[in-house]
């Protein structure tokens, strides 16, 4: 199982959101590469990603944030939020990101999905808010289940599933690993839990799940309830 710290770009800083809702934004740094490479040091692989303002506008927002990632740390990089269209896509691997997510445009454009996964590194990002698929930055709630929309991707050849649970997203209330399992079991494409984790505990309970392939640790490292060479140890 994988660790995938995680770092929001908001208005070129670090920060965390509660629920998704923009104006609930708490900056951590005005330097978010100097975030990655403290991920690094502690010795993670990996740094997600996500282009907060990218999201809402539907572009890439915070490039010149993650061109200092890239250029100040040796992690693999994957990145989330407004990612639209091929030209973005090959933007973002011409800067050396490693994989990217396409979330909203997975729900609008599956084949879409299913004609990048071909040709680049992709991830499904899924959100879902009791259940069912948001998109938009979370701004909208579809009639679509997320596991519908998991089932849709099972033979694309995409790298992985990120799925978040929205209403845990900041909240340190626990990581749903049942959600996560019902993705993972629809899709059988390795899946990434999001949201929710408090602490060492949560790490545990999706470790000792056999469907689990990774976890997205956010606001309970920069709130300090979760110390990231002990997780690290723990997988």
């Amino acid at each position: 199982m994988d660790i995938l710290p995680a770092i929001d770009l908001k208005d070129g800083k670090a920060v965390r959101l509660s629920k998704g809702v923009m104006d609930s934004a708490k900056v951590y740094s005005n330097e978010p590469w100097e975030v990655a490479k403290e991920f690094e040091k502690a010795g993670s692989k990996w740094v997600h990603l996500v282009d907060l303002n990218g999201a809402f506008k539907g572009e890439p927002a915070n490039l010149e944030q993650i061109k200092k990632i890239r250029k100040n740390c040796n992690l693999f990089i994957e990145v989330g939020g407004g990612i639209r269209d091929e030209d973005t896509i090959k933007m973002y691997m011409d800067l050396g990101v490693d994989r990217v997510i396409l979330g909203s445009i997975a729900l609008k454009d599956p084949s879409f999905v299913k004609e990048m996964a071909k040709k680049y590194p992709i991830v499904v990002g899924i959100d879902a808010k009791d259940g069912m698929v948001a998109v938009e930055g979370w701004a909208e709630v579809s009639s679509i289940k997320a596991t519908t929309l998991a089932k849709e991707f099972a033979s694309a050849g995409v790298e992985a599933i990120i799925c978040t649970d929205i209403s845990k997203d900041g909240m340190l209330s626990g990581v749903n690993v049942k959600f996560t399992e019902e993705i993972a079991s629809a899709s059988n494409i390795p899946t990434i839990a999001s949201g929710g984790v408090r602490g060492i505990e949560d790490i545990i309970k999706c470790k000792n799940s056999k469907k689990i392939a990774g976890v997205i640790i956010g606001k309970a490292y920069y709130e300090g309830k979760i110390n990231l060479e002990e997780a690290f140890k723990v997988i």
